[in-house]
């Protein structure tokens, strides 16, 4: 068990609390594994070229390939815009891709996502490896965020997860990494262990790279990769 709230995320605690589903600090799982090995088995999900196998969803915010990278830019007033991959049923499977800030922005990696038409256009949910703003200084990047169904799922505010929140290097290529088996989902920012988060409501589903709504960001990926689990 991870198990132990870090004093120094009482006010972040304080702050999420009343969420109706925030895990209990007893019932959240440690993540001491080691990163998978990025080697061989991928599977290229970006050619470095076009966006050919990925389609934009939830709003209008901007994505073009620049000098071999998947440059995301906010627009102001759009909602939040998931480039997702066209195939819609990965299962277990270790993902990883390398993220760099432009502009600063919230952002993150949706996984087994899935989505539904709304009133006010089609909504993406599931849950998605948080990737946050340079900015906010929580050391989250990493954690699992329910985005469209209920907030946090597996926040990174344990004593277990000091090293976790310390990984992200502003100003550089960020890696985050997700391996998804069966129930059992876990994340690594940069090689250090983040989260390790146990459900069945999410069996499969696509890939998405979120461009947060705000006033201004822009985030750069490259080396989108998978290696599917049999």
């Amino acid at each position: 068990m991870g198990g132990e709230l870090d004093p120094a995320q009482q006010d972040w605690f304080e702050h999420y609390k009343k969420q109706a589903n925030i895990p209990k600090f007893d019932e959240m799982l440690a993540n001491a594994d080691s990163e998978p090995d990025l080697g061989e088995g991928f599977e290229t999900l970006f050619n470095g070229n076009d966006l050919k196998g990925w389609t934009p969803r939830g709003g209008t915010c901007q994505f073009e390939v620049v000098d071999g990278k998947i440059v995301g830019t906010v627009v102001k007033g759009s909602s939040s815009t998931y480039l997702s991959t066209d195939r819609e049923d990965y299962a277990d499977f270790v993902f990883t891709c390398e993220m760099k800030w432009a502009v600063d922005s919230n952002t993150g990696i949706m996984f087994r996502a899935q989505r539904k038409p709304g009133a006010k256009g089609e909504t993406v949910f599931g849950p998605q490896a948080e990737m946050e703003a340079e900015g906010l200084n929580r050391g989250w990047s990493g954690g699992i965020y329910g985005q469209s169904v209920g907030g946090w799922l597996y926040p990174l505010w344990l004593k277990s997860h000091a090293e976790a929140r310390k990984a992200q290097k502003k100003g550089e290529w960020n890696r985050i990494t997700i391996e998804a088996k069966g129930k059992v989902v876990k994340t690594w920012i940069n090689g250090v262990p983040a989260a390790h988060w146990v459900t069945d409501e999410y069996p499969k589903g696509f890939f998405s790279l979120q461009i947060h709504s705000g006033k201004e960001g822009e985030v750069h990926f490259r080396d989108i990769r998978v290696k599917e689990l049999k």
